[in-house]
């Protein structure tokens, strides 16, 4: 099933990575940021939705109720008791937070750079910023990875991350450190055509 352009599939079994993320903080309530808590959520793993504006959080937590009420009825058709258990187990795996201080204490995986405890994994939504600029200012480098390879990110960090993305439902790329990465460079390369 295709919701904003992600595939929604059920849950991975890898025993390696239930283990290694359990819980994700992500940094920034609005579209993109709630469109991943509901994924993530959707996925069985707990989220933390972050955002200094407490409206921005109240918005968010409508639309994945929205969201997920689309996402259940459609997948769910015959089952309308699934469907309500769908989304009521999924809005329960998802906290909102104004304090991304304390949002983080627990993550397993921030998705967007700030500082958190030095188990933690960074991710970056970003097609525009470099991850060897982000990467510069974490103690941790090895570490710092969001399926865009980092000059120093180990095997296992990337491994970890493409894993994850699985979880989620989501089709999972490398690539290396670029302007625009993969997406927003065929974007470009298209637009010309796109616009005519």
């Amino acid at each position: 099933m295709i919701q904003f352009g992600i595939i929604v599939r059920n849950l991975s079994s890898s025993s390696a990575l239930q283990s290694a993320i359990k819980n994700v903080t992500i940094i920034g309530g609005g579209l993109m940021g709630s469109g991943i808590a509901q994924v993530t959520a959707q996925a069985g793993q707990n989220v933390t939705l972050v955002d200094v504006n407490a409206d921005v959080l109240s918005k968010s937590q409508k639309s994945i109720n929205i969201n997920l009420g689309k996402v259940a009825k459609k997948v769910f058709k015959e089952n309308p008791q699934e469907a309500e258990k769908f989304v009521t187990e999924s809005l329960a795996r998802i906290k909102t937070s104004t304090d991304p201080v304390s949002a983080v204490q627990t993550a397993d995986l921030v998705v967007e750079a700030i500082a958190a405890p030095s188990h933690t994994i960074f991710a970056s939504n970003t097609s525009s910023l470099s991850i060897n600029e982000i990467a510069s200012i974490v103690k941790r480098k090895d570490k710092l990875l969001e399926v865009v390879r980092g000059a120093e990110t180990s095997e296992a960090t990337y491994k970890t991350m493409m894993e994850w993305g699985k979880s989620i439902g989501k089709t999972c790329i490398t690539c290396k450190d670029t302007p625009g990465f993969v997406v927003n460079r065929l974007l470009v390369m298209h637009l010309p055509v796109i616009l005519t």
